[in-house]
């Protein structure tokens, strides 16, 4: 209970319907297709909540640890077009239990705010609705992965298929050399998998950066 006068209380709490949202020790994930901008978000939250003097640790997914970084080497690098979903899965689940325990889990028992992009949802859409993988089996190796920890909340920046590609550069890695129908079947999966879910907030990622980022604090109650 925030007590008056108690500024650092007010600063980790906020407010959301009449839902006290505790922020500090929290994971905050921004999930949806390649080239929404999901970075760019994590990046304007986090300077954000450092300006209210939370802490915050950013994170992203394939990534944030050193094996992180050398798994995403291989996963991204289009010298390894004939990855298979299944080996492609396994070095995404590799990634998330090594950045669960190294950086995640410790950040939040220290009381930081976590703020993300990309955590287990982006397997379930990606392998799982864009690959053809069996649902089941990638939540239970998210499961094992993240000690069944899933996000407190999850902005979901949404943008069809068309646009996603539209925004492509010459210098897309591996997975964004994807075609269409595969976009499809993804975004297809985040919509799917997060109907009615009362922890994911859906943004429409056709908006302007300031704007999806003036949503994204309003939601929080900032």
């Amino acid at each position: 209970m925030c007590q008056r006068g108690d500024h650092s209380c007010l600063y980790s709490c906020a407010l959301r319907g009449g839902r006290k949202i505790e922020l500090r020790g929290k994971l905050i994930v921004f999930e949806g297709l390649d080239f929404t901008g999901k970075s760019t978000q994590v990046e304007i939250l986090a300077k954000s909540l450092r300006e209210i003097e939370l802490p915050v640790t950013m994170t992203r997914e394939p990534g944030g640890t050193k094996l992180g970084e050398a798994v995403r080497k291989v996963i991204l690098s289009r010298e390894n077009m004939d990855l298979l979903p299944l080996s492609e899965l396994s070095l995404f689940i590799t990634c998330r239990a090594q950045l669960s325990a190294e950086v995640i889990e410790p950040a939040l028992f220290a009381g930081h705010v976590v703020v993300s992009s990309r955590f287990r949802l982006s397997s379930l859409a990606y392998q799982g609705y864009g690959r053809g993988l069996d649902l089941r089996l990638i939540e239970q190796m998210n499961e094992i992965a993240t000690s069944g920890r899933q996000p407190d909340v999850t902005f979901l920046l949404d943008l069809s298929a068309e646009n996603a590609l539209e925004r492509r550069g010459q210098e897309s890695d591996r997975i964004e050399q994807e075609d269409l129908e595969f976009y499809r079947r993804v975004r297809t999966g985040y919509l799917d998998l997060t109907r009615g879910d009362p922890s994911v907030h859906l943004l429409d990622a056709t908006r302007p950066i300031e704007e999806i980022a003036a949503g994204v604090l309003r939601h929080l109650g900032l």
